[in-house]
């Protein structure tokens, strides 16, 4: 199917028909990342990668950065190792993330730390991070270079940060939306920026097609810790409460400390600060946060930042990919809404 004759596809979810029109430029993403994940001499490497990469997953970063170079006009090849670049770069920190937090599912499926070790998945993901800057150097542009670069080290900070934060009762909605913006939103900001600047657009749309990266990734973590006190394991592809059990003060949690009593500010003290947790802490805990109205005020936060989203791609010019990266910033916060 031509990507003229995309738009008259069967209606589906937001991300699904995204894909549809972007098949041919995934399915050369999805090439070019089987043949870069491989390795002569280290079989564990593939097989790691393959688990992860292959375990389904929306592909919703490396899409905006396809998204963003056609919608600007790109027709050069250099866009299929900045989408891959991103993808790698995902991944990575998914196998870090993983080790870090001690998960044991993702995607609904066991880590790769649970069925090999966690050396294999630190070691893995260090490869995945050289794999990307190899990449990333493909298309030969210093800008693009410094954008993709720029977001990993942030990345890298962001998780940094969060080591202390998510277990510091001090930690503020200013210093959460600091951990988002370097552990998720930097890279969904970098992908659609990336696209734009390898297809030389316009400042005013990169600037545009940034704005919305971020907004869309701080949406999209926004309803992530959200659903962690009340979606389906199957939704979020992870156990309802793992955050909490991690001991992890996220949005909702922030919020409900600062209206705390002494008497409840003891409770996060015990369950976030110590870890020491019982029988019915998670049950204890949804009462607060409903008592406070913490779920409901980060819901209408994450639904702030997508409209925030829809509203810097409304600047770009009429497209049909525009049109469904404005229908994505709704489909992100649907789960909640």
């Amino acid at each position: 199917m031509s990507l003229d004759n995309r738009a008259q596809s069967p209606a589906g979810k937001p991300h699904e028909r995204l894909a549809d029109y972007l098949s041919d430029d995934m399915d050369a993403v999805n090439r070019l990342i089987r043949e870069r994940m491989a390795s002569r001499h280290a079989p564990r490497i593939p097989e790691v990668t393959a688990h992860l990469v292959e375990a389904g997953g929306k592909r919703l970063r490396p899409m905006l950065t396809l998204a963003a170079a056609r919608l600007c006009g790109y027709d050069g090849p250099h866009h299929i190792h900045l989408a891959a670049t991103v993808e790698f770069i995902h991944t990575a920190t998914l196998l870090h993330d993983d080790v870090v937090d001690e998960s044991e599912r993702r995607r609904g499926r066991p880590t790769a730390n649970l069925l090999w070790d966690n050396k294999s998945s630190v070691l893995v993901g260090d490869y995945l991070f050289a794999r990307s800057f190899q990449l990333m150097v493909e298309p030969g542009s210093l800008r693009v270079l410094d954008i993709l670069a720029d977001a990993s080290a942030t990345i890298a900070e962001g998780e940094v940060l969060q080591l202390t934060a998510a277990q510091d009762l001090r930690t503020d909605e200013a210093v959460y939306l600091q951990v988002v913006r370097g552990k998720t939103a930097a890279l969904f900001a970098a992908a659609a920026e990336s696209g734009a600047v390898v297809a030389k657009a316009p400042d005013d749309q990169i600037a545009a097609l940034r704005t919305y990266g971020d907004a869309l990734g701080i949406s999209f973590q926004i309803v992530d810790d959200l659903l962690d006190y009340g979606g389906a394991s199957e939704t979020i592809g992870k156990n309802v409460g793992d955050d909490f059990r991690e001991g992890k003060l996220t949005l909702p949690v922030i919020k409900a400390v600062a209206r705390a009593s002494a008497e409840e500010r003891a409770f996060w003290e015990r369950v976030i600060e110590k870890r020491q947790q019982r029988e019915g802490d998670l049950e204890e805990a949804l009462r607060l946060l409903h008592r406070h109205g913490a779920l409901e005020e980060t819901r209408q936060e994450a639904l702030a930042w997508a409209a925030r989203a829809k509203a810097a791609v409304s600047e770009l010019p009429p497209h049909d990919l525009r049109d469904m990266l404005s229908d994505l910033s709704d489909f992100v916060v649907e789960r909640i809404s």
